[in-house]
């Protein structure tokens, strides 16, 4: 069984480019994340299976998450 290995941080507003990125120690590690990317949330001690995306006001959203995105904690799975 192959074990999975995860990137974790913040989404932080990247006003650059206009998109949420992953920060790590206050570092970009992804500066901007695309619509469909998957990533898993902490909620109530537990990781969250979601994905980025964008309403047609151009504001961003994780799908089925009710929380502003500014700071919340994030993992992607890493290769």
């Amino acid at each position: 069984m192959v074990k999975k290995m995860y990137k974790e941080g913040r989404l932080g507003y990247n006003p650059r480019n206009k998109r949420y990125g992953l920060l790590v120690s206050d570092l970009w590690e992804i500066d901007g994340f695309h619509c469909g990317n998957q990533m898993q949330v902490l909620l109530d001690e537990k990781w969250i299976d979601t994905r980025i995306e964008m309403n047609n006001r151009e504001q961003w959203y994780l799908v089925g998450v009710d929380k502003p995105l500014e700071g919340l904690k994030v993992r992607i799975e890493t290769e």
